[in-house]
């Protein structure tokens, strides 16, 4: 049997991607295309960060690439959101409901506080505060407040977004970092605070209410069993936070390990 034959049966199956009602294979394939290229810029960064390559990757096409990445990541997190509420609605009100999100969001802030931790002890300066993972905790902790608002979560926003433009130029204390506004002479290798890029998740909360009202899919896709290289993509997206928090130590290992890396 040829390798790639045998690969495929392997996917296949133990990872069968066939859709349930409770996943999209399509948002697991987006999601798993951002993890994967989270992974690149982050390898990118290290080896510039350690001066092993010459790689630009605060400027031009790969600060490009990781807005990109960034943007999708969250855009999807907000996507799901509307998803996770329809199925929860009828069994959840109230109090019930915001406690289920505060649960829910609480957990992924605090792997951002163990990323925080982690880059505090490893990095000192220029350690994340306010990362990707706390501006997603956070997201899905205050998504009742939004998912009442449906589509009008578009220009809302738009808004946040906007709303980056006059913050530019404002300096303040440390305890305004998580909003968007900090030091002038701040500096951390992940920052992504509330204004703009909670306007990112919002606008993805407005598109999963347009392309799944009332948690359904509202429009076709092509079949994708047995096409393997589509089912490890969905298979990243189904375990995206675990490679997000396992990535970074599995990459400076294999630098340290080919002695690239003290």
């Amino acid at each position: 049997m040829p390798l790639h034959a045998g690969i495929r049966n392997f996917v296949t199956g133990v990872f069968s991607t066939h859709t349930s009602g409770r996943r999209f294979l399509e948002i697991d394939l987006l999601r798993g295309a951002a993890i994967l290229m989270m992974v690149l810029y982050h390898l990118l960064f290290d080896l510039s960060y350690f001066g092993i390559a010459d790689v630009e990757v605060h400027t031009g096409f790969w600060k490009l690439f990781a807005m990109v990445t960034a943007s999708l990541f969250i855009a999807l997190a907000g996507l799901s959101l509307p998803i996770s509420y329809a199925r929860r609605k009828d069994r959840l009100t109230g109090r019930a409901l915001w406690a289920d999100y505060a649960r829910r969001g609480g957990k992924i802030f605090l792997y951002g506080l163990l990323v925080t931790l982690a880059t505090w002890l490893y990095l000192g300066d220029g350690f994340v505060v306010f990362g990707i993972l706390h501006l997603i905790g956070f997201a899905i902790i205050v998504a009742p407040f939004f998912l009442r608002l449906g589509l009008w979560n578009l220009p809302v926003g738009a808004a946040f977004i906007l709303a980056a433009v006059p913050l530019s130029g404002v300096n303040g204390p440390y305890w305004l970092l998580w909003l968007g506004i900090h030091p002038t002479a701040f500096y951390s290798v992940d920052y992504v605070p509330v204004i703009p890029w909670l306007g990112v998740a919002l606008i993805g909360m407005a598109i999963g209410f347009w392309l799944y009202p009332e948690g359904e899919r509202r429009f076709r896709i092509p079949e994708m069993n047995g096409r393997w290289a589509a089912e490890l993509l969905a298979l990243c997206g189904r375990h995206s936070l675990f490679i997000y928090l396992v990535h970074q130590p599995v990459i400076l290992g294999l630098l340290m390990g080919l002695g690239l890396v003290a």
